[in-house]
């Protein structure tokens, strides 16, 4: 039915853009995903040392990727989306080859054990980082128009669209990883490369060949005009010369500090410590598989607390989920017995790990967006809610090096090197840092419940 048919005819269906849409982020994620759990690892392996690994990750690639999108969305709007997602996409394909080219063409090989100094050479070190950071530019553009796509052609079905492009967000997710696992065991770890830029170049051609502007195809002829680079920065005065708006961007920064460390120290920890060859992809598939599974259920059973509850809930969950992984380090033979002969308990300790996060994920990061909108001033919700991803950009510019640190300065505190190349930690060492990430969570969470007590006796 189209939307002029009578009362109580079947709602119209979601137009092509819409899907289309949904196809190619579905593309991007598999891209991203299929490589996110190895970036540390493939870059500690070329021989970027103990701490450039970490930072490249996360204070460069990841902060790019969260941070930019005031930008870009802004100048996805002034000159529409297709041609926009197209530049992405070029960027991405581009950026994933000059991730593996060292490997493929550049003579580089992936060493089996990390070494903590710096052996890398200019010709693997300059495309590397020329890539890191075409990644991170290319996801930010890619970011805005996605959503935006969902925003303008959903109209009054927006929880139903937002549902369904959270849901392909995660499918995208476990197709890339398991695609990743796949050929990387076939071939080497640099594979992960050619998988990513292969669902770069298939979205590019979805975007080329099926995809809509949504204006044009809803009818909306009406252009509005651009924001200059001056109202941009203006705009980001306004947000964070709001004290109370600045602060709650400070104190949930600690969230998305400890999610950071999925892609961060978890795989260091792993690699260096548990096992040589860890199946990282798989660990990690727990947190979309759970988000997949559970999403509806925790929405139904907890979506009426408040959010700041809530947050404050999935804050505490991701806080005491690094916890857990003390138990294996004074259990008899520590984390690199198998279990069931099927993996490390090191790896299954992480695998919960994982899941957990993602149950804290489902609590808190849709309600920091519901949150966020009560926080804007009257009038200015739009504006404000464009910086609902500073929070990720602050945890991943400070949760690289600092996951780094406290996993090579605190954790490696005293450990020896065992015949096989994996490191014999300190029990007391490696549980300190455990209970650091745990701490930084939790004050975290009592800092934005005190926040909140706070702002009402402002109001």
């Amino acid at each position: 039915m189209n939307d002029h048919g009578p009362k109580g005819s079947a709602q119209p269906g979601f137009p092509s853009s819409f899907w289309t849409a949904n196809g190619t982020e579905l593309c991007e994620r598999a891209a991203y995903y299929a490589m996110a759990s190895f970036v540390v690892l493939y870059l500690g392996q070329l021989g970027f040392g103990a701490y450039w690994p970490s930072f490249l990750n996360s204070s460069v690639l990841w902060f790019l990727v969260y941070f930019l999108p005031i930008l870009s969305g802004s100048l996805a709007d002034q000159y529409g989306f297709k041609k926009s997602l197209l530049v992405a996409f070029v960027l991405l394909a581009i950026a994933y080859f000059l991730m593996g080219y060292p490997v493929w063409f550049g003579g580089a090989k992936l060493a089996p054990v990390f070494s903590s100094e710096v052996t890398v050479g200019w010709r693997t070190a300059v495309p590397i980082v020329g890539g890191v950071v075409m990644i991170g530019l290319g996801g930010s553009i890619v970011k805005p128009c996605i959503a935006g796509t969902v925003q303008k052609t959903a109209g009054a079905r927006k929880t139903l669209g937002f549902a369904i492009f959270y849901m392909i967000i995660n499918v995208g997710s476990l197709v890339g990883r398991g695609v990743a696992f796949y050929f990387r065991r076939r071939f080497d770890l640099s594979a992960i490369f050619a998988v990513s830029m292969a669902a770069a170049v298939v979205a590019f051609l979805v975007v080329l060949l099926v995809y809509r502007d949504p204006d044009v195809e809803m009818g909306n002829t009406e252009k509005k005009p651009g924001r200059s680079m001056g109202e941009i920065l203006l705009g980001m005065v306004k947000v964070l010369g709001s004290g109370r708006f600045a602060m709650f961007l400070l104190v949930s920064s600690g969230f998305y500090f400890i999610y950071n460390q999925v892609y961060n120290l978890l795989p260091l920890y792993v690699k260096r410590t548990v096992e040589l060859t860890p199946a990282m992809d798989l660990y990690t598939m727990a947190n979309p598989f759970v988000i997949v599974t559970c999403q509806l259920l925790i929405t139904l059973a907890f979506g009426k607390l408040p959010p700041i509850k809530s947050i404050v809930v999935g804050t505490v969950i991701i806080g005491f989920s690094m916890l857990i992984n003390i138990a294996p380090l004074y259990l008899g033979g520590g984390v690199s017995p198998r279990v069931w002969d099927l993996l490390p308990m090191g790896s299954l300790f992480i695998v919960l790990t994982v899941a957990l996060i993602a149950f804290g994920e489902l609590f808190a990061s849709s309600r920091l967006y519901e949150y966020i909108g009560s926080l804007a001033p009257k009038g200015q919700e739009g504006l404000f809610l464009g910086y609902a991803n500073i929070p990720m950009a602050v945890g991943s510019l400070i949760g690289g090096p600092a996951g780094a640190w406290l996993f090579n300065a605190v954790m490696c505190k005293g450990a020896t090197k065992l015949p096989s190349g994996l490191l014999k930690l300190d029990p007391r060492a490696a549980a300190t840092g455990w209970v650091i990430l745990t701490a930084i969570g939790l004050c975290s969470a009592a800092s934005m419940y005190a926040y909140n007590a706070w702002l009402k006796r402002q109001e």
